[in-house]
């Protein structure tokens, strides 16, 4: 069993930076890849980002893409979600997940356990 909690949400300007973190229990944090997903109100959840179980191999959604950078720390057993230039359009509730898949995957099915999601809002 895995709990995730995320944290670092909040109110950013357009232009803004903010940094997700997700913070997991257990001693098996680094079995699991993990990802980040959103959901936007009245909108499917959407795949965001992911990492490797090392930490050496990453993914992004193309809309996030060199303005998003995911990393994790093992013995911490934490991920981070560094988000740069936002746009109103990354506001979102953001979720973490984990995944026990031993490629990275997009697939919101494929990860066995969620936190319950920090709330992202970008003004204009």
């Amino acid at each position: 069993q895995v709990q995730l909690v995320e944290s670092g949400g909040g109110l950013v300007q357009a232009g803004g930076s903010l940094r997700l973190s997700c913070a997991a229990s257990g001693r098996t944090f680094s079995s699991y890849a993990m990802g980040w997903f959103r959901q936007a109100p009245g909108k499917e959840r959407e795949f965001v980002a992911a990492i490797s179980r090392r930490g050496n191999s990453g993914y992004y959604a193309d809309s996030v893409k060199g303005r998003f950078t995911l990393s994790r720390n093992n013995p911490k057993t934490t991920v981070y979600l560094q988000m740069n230039s936002l746009k109103p359009e990354d506001t979102a509730v953001y979720y973490c997940a984990a995944s026990r898949e031993v490629t990275l995957t997009v697939v919101a099915d494929l990860y066995d356990y969620w936190g319950q999601g920090t709330q992202v809002t970008v003004s204009s």
